[in-house]
């Protein structure tokens, strides 16, 4: 992955002791523990790139592995990131290609304004980039007014719609309890199928 966007990364083996290691070293201003550290956790970055691009149609511009290595070089940027253990780095991920997608979701709506795209479902946990530009922008959106009253519950979301994490995961990447996520959840899900039905949250 060190060459660029266009180096494909095979999946690694390694285990949970090995990735926290790894992130704790390349916190510690390791550069090469990076380079090391992606292919253990490249298949867990390809299932949070497809979440965003399952339902994407074929030929679409923005590809899977395309997604994985924008996302790659915004976190290699990230000199000294304090990552503590897998499912924190993924969060992390699922951040960053969410900025990726946006970006990408925003030329696209701005090339093709309408379009009759049906509504974005929030449930489905999937998200078609190249035929919901203008959806996943209000999503977004949402998501942003949403930071600004609670920015816990906003995270709960990045972590379990964006980035795919168990609660279990999520309570651990966010150092909070089960049960707070599990509530946290729930109310981050009402508040933005409110505000995307119309409502204010």
């Amino acid at each position: 992955m060190s060459n660029g966007t266009d180096t494909a990364v095979a999946a690694g083996s390694g285990n949970t002791g090995d990735v926290t290691q790894l992130l704790r070293a390349y916190g510690g201003g390791d550069q090469a523990a990076f380079d090391r550290l992606v292919p253990m956790l490249y298949d867990d970055l390809h299932r949070i790139a497809r979440r965003y691009l399952r339902r994407g149609r074929p030929g679409q511009t923005l590809e899977t592995t395309g997604l994985v290595n924008e996302a790659y070089l915004r976190l290699v940027d990230q000199h000294r990131s304090n990552w503590q253990d897998r499912a924190h780095f993924l969060a992390v991920a699922a951040i960053a290609m969410r900025q990726i997608v946006i970006d990408y979701a925003r030329k696209r709506a701005a090339a093709k304004r309408g379009g009759g795209e049906r509504p974005l479902t929030l449930d489905e946990l999937q998200i078609a980039v190249d035929e919901q530009a203008e959806q996943l922008l209000e999503l977004d959106d949402a998501l942003n007014r949403l930071a600004a009253i609670n920015e816990r519950l906003a995270r709960v979301v990045e972590c379990r719609f964006f980035a795919g994490l168990s609660e279990e995961e999520t309570a651990t990447a966010l150092g909070s309890s089960l049960r707070t996520v599990q509530r946290d959840w729930r109310r981050a899900r009402a508040w933005l199928r409110e505000a995307l039905d119309g409502g204010d949250g």
